[in-house]
């Protein structure tokens, strides 16, 4: 699914309340503003560094500046407590908590056999577990409601790898299976969240685009997408939506027919590729049973 024009603008999030990582600049940065400015009081969060201006600070005194209704957060994703301290912190600020934004990520492109596990690690640590925390952190607080709106910050390498990104591209792939996964389990409960692989020029992702491009890549389209995602009126669950200069796709998994063994391996193996594909089942546990039913 393709588009060329701007997503409409989502119904007022007055009264809602969000929590947004990495929101210090770039997408964040956005996604903060676009939030507050559709009425949400919005808990900005970003990493503090000593001895630096708080990139949270700033954020938050820009929403201000314009009329909305936001408090910083500093702590780093990679704190096991991080999860739980930043909803204690929304909820004491703001007495309630409705949306989760969860874009706090980083790269270091190195390939495979060079890098150090522990950057390996570091990088799984932020973008995966960063993540999980806080859902994981959210998700009973928002059960308990009946209603939530969650969105995770993905990549297409997550979907299709990419050279030199083996680190970044596995923690943005495990964010899809686990928001698939909790989009099963929070649909009944009224939570309904997706993923978002954002194509924007931010101090992360300049290095990828030419400069030619920077003018049509900016982050505002994709945060006007991501509230709209987050709006009560949305419906979509359990979906990656590819977005950037005012375009949208949609990424789907798909799966074959059934080959069934009659030949040799190697031969099945070069047919597999013709075969046509279709949309998997609703869950893994679906597909499994419509695996058996082919046979």
């Amino acid at each position: 699914m393709t588009g060329h024009t701007s997503p409409q603008r989502p119904q007022s999030l007055t009264g809602r309340v969000a929590i947004v990582t990495g929101a210090g600049k770039g997408l964040g940065r956005a996604y903060a503003l676009q939030l507050a400015a559709a009425g949400a009081s919005v808990l900005v969060n970003n990493r503090s560094h000593a001895g630096q201006p708080s990139s949270a600070d700033a954020v938050v005194a820009e929403i201000q500046q314009r009329g909305g209704q936001a408090q910083a957060s500093y702590c780093s994703v990679e704190d096991p407590a991080s999860g739980e301290q930043m909803v204690a912190e929304a909820m004491e600020h703001f007495g309630q908590l409705d949306i989760v934004l969860a874009n706090a990520g980083v790269d270091r492109p190195q390939t495979f056999h060079k890098q150090a596990w522990s950057d390996f690690d570091e990088i799984f640590a932020i973008n995966f577990h960063g993540t999980a925390r806080l859902l994981h952190a959210a998700w009973p607080l928002l059960r308990s409601r009946g209603y939530g709106r969650l969105l995770v910050s993905t990549s297409t390498a997550g979907l299709y790898g990419n050279h030199g990104q083996a680190a970044y591209a596995a923690s943005k792939a495990a964010l899809l299976g686990l928001m698939r996964s909790l989009a099963i389990e929070g649909r009944s409960h009224g939570l309904l969240i997706n993923a978002l692989a954002p194509y924007a020029m931010t101090p992360l992702t300049a290095p990828w685009f030419p400069e030619q491009q920077a003018a049509r890549f900016t982050p505002e389209p994709v945060a006007e997408l991501a509230t709209a995602l987050l709006a009560e009126s949305c419906t979509l669950t359990g979906q990656c939506i590819i977005a950037g200069a005012n375009a949208l796709r949609i990424a789907e998994v798909r799966e074959s027919g059934s080959l069934v063994a009659g030949e040799h391996a190697s031969n099945l193996l070069a047919k597999l590729a013709d075969l046509e594909c279709h949309l998997p089942q609703e869950s893994a546990t679906a597909e499994f049973a419509a695996f058996i039913r082919a046979l």
